[in-house]
This record gives C-alpha cells, structure tokens and sequence, in this order.
C-alpha cells in the first residue's frame, strides 16, 4: 500500500475524524477533537506557520504531524514537529514522510532547532534518534478517575481568598491573561516563552472550543487573581487541566491546590468520568499536588531535539 502526505483539510470531516482518531490512539491522555483541529488550523498566529499534516493510505489517514513554529519565543528559529502513526499502521514509512515533510516546512521558514515529543517506548525513541534527534527532558501524563476516585473534600478559602470561576472574567479576561503569561514563563521547558499578545491569548487560549471557563477556577487574593487552574472539556466524560499556577508573590499558601480541587470537585459534579493532566517529570512540587489528589501516572514522554544546519 501506498503511503502519501498532505496537508490536513479543515473542510474535509473525514480528515479531521480522522486526525483526531490517530490522536487518540496514539495517545489517549490528551484531549482533541474535530472541532478543536479546526480552531488550531484557523486561529492561530500566523508566525507559527502552522500546518498539520495527514499520512494516508488507501484513503486512510494512518499517521498525523503537528508542525510549527515557538512564536511565542524571544530567540528565533524553536520549530515544533510531533508526530503520531496509528499503532496498528507502524512500520510503513508514514512517520519517516511525515517527519521529512514537516522538517522541510520549518526549515523553509528559519527554524535552526526542532523539537519534538515522543512516546516513551523503546520503538518511538529509536524512530526519533535515527532520525538524528537527541533526548532532553521528559513529562508525565496523569490520569484520574473522577466518577469512582474520592476527591479530597472541599476547604473554605482563607481569609482574604475567594475562589472564582473563570467563566466571571468573561467580560474581561485580561488579569487571567496576566496570570498565565507569569505563571507560565516560570514553567520548565527547553525554550524560554513569553506571553506579550493578548489578542493571540484571546484567540488561541480563551476562545480555544476545548478551554472551559466555568470549570476553570481562580483563586483571587484581595479581589486580584493570584492563582488559577485551567480546564479543557471534551463535552463528554473527559476533562483535563492544561495549567495550574499561582503568581510569585503568593507562593507557598497553598492556593494552586485549593483551585485545583475547586475545579475537580465542580468538574465531576457536571459529569466528567475521567481528568487529565500532564507535568514535566521535574516538577516535584506539582507532582505531589497531583498525586495527593489521587491522579495516576499513566504515560510519559521525551523531549527530543535536533538542530538544523
């Protein structure tokens, strides 16, 4: 069977089903659907030079890529390539076209080192170093079971705390764009970001069809957000939480825990089975939050880099 790469068809469902369906095969512990797809190709800043790619054979899409640029980065040239083949369609060249496609993409605009994440089993990372990339860091996905897990029960706020949903900013969702773009720039990560377009935030995280406002959580500290933790739904039985923060300044009150609990509890409360998260395998502080509310490792993945040039 022939195998063919193309670009991914925002007007076409069955490219998109099927995107998402590899997705999900390849890695079940993050949320994606045809909708969002369609979001991340039309929404996101043009700096980026997005472009998801499809491996196809016999009118099947067996493999996806997810390809761009770190826009968000004050050094230039940080491409992004993560690739997913279906694994009941491995060993069929679709991971080496799609790889040899998207290095062509970033290389065409600028990019000098690529990353990208792997699956942590040994097949995906001996894919990924013949392809001449070297391991960096790692990160855990975590799962927890919401409608049979005990959740620890809920506290009152301290004095001077109050907890919000995010859905209340919606009028003005600037301060949580503040909060995260501190928050954020503290994250590990191989590539330094900054959050400095609030309209790219609106566009790409507020507006995003997956982020759930209601189920986020804020945890205000003198009527200003100190700390939050930020959901995603599928609008089915799957709910993740894709940050959880608080600001420099009020570190070490345990604020971080209390909206993520708030957010847990209030999440199962509207029907969610299943929560998801995902921490780099070096932050103890939140690992611990995470398993202390229950969650489960249940994947890991590498961090591969490769420079260009």
């Amino acid at each position: 069977m022939t195998v063919t790469v193309r670009d991914l068809r925002a007007d076409a469902r069955a490219d998109l089903e099927g995107f998402a369906r590899v997705r999900h095969a390849a890695l079940p512990f993050l949320l994606v659907t045809p909708e969002s797809l369609v979001h991340d190709l039309t929404r996101l800043h043009p700096d980026a030079h997005y472009r998801p790619l499809v491996a196809e054979a016999d009118g099947e899409v067996i493999g996806t890529a997810q390809v761009h640029l770190t826009h968000e980065s004050a050094e230039p040239g940080q491409g992004n390539i993560n690739v997913y083949v279906h694994p009941g369609h491995t060993r069929r060249g679709a991971g080496t076209l799609l790889v040899r496609a998207a290095e062509e993409h970033l290389a065409a605009h600028g990019a000098t080192r690529l990353f990208a994440w792997v699956v942590d089993r040994p097949g995906n990372r001996a894919f990924a170093e013949r392809h001449g990339y070297g391991a960096s860091r790692s990160a855990h996905f975590f799962r927890l079971d919401l409608a049979n897990g005990a959740l620890p029960p809920l506290q009152d706020p301290p004095p001077g705390v109050e907890l919000r949903p995010g859905s209340d900013f919606a009028a003005d969702p600037r301060p949580l764009f503040e909060l995260d773009a501190e928050t954020t720039a503290d994250e590990p990560s191989d590539v330094e970001t900054e959050f400095t377009d609030y309209e790219a935030w609106l566009e790409e995280t507020w507006r995003h069809p997956l982020f759930s406002p209601a189920l986020t959580t804020v945890a205000l500290v003198d009527g200003r957000p100190a700390a939050f933790t930020a959901a995603r739904t599928d609008g089915a039985t799957r709910y993740a939480t894709v940050m959880t923060g608080t600001a420099r300044a009020h570190r070490g009150r345990g604020l971080a825990k209390l909206a993520k609990n708030d957010s847990l509890h209030r999440a199962r409360a509207a029907g969610y089975s299943e929560a998801f998260t995902g921490n780099d395998t070096g932050n103890g502080p939140m690992i611990a939050i995470n398993k202390w509310f229950g969650y489960e490792i249940c994947g890991t993945e590498v961090r591969y880099v490769r420079a260009l040039g």
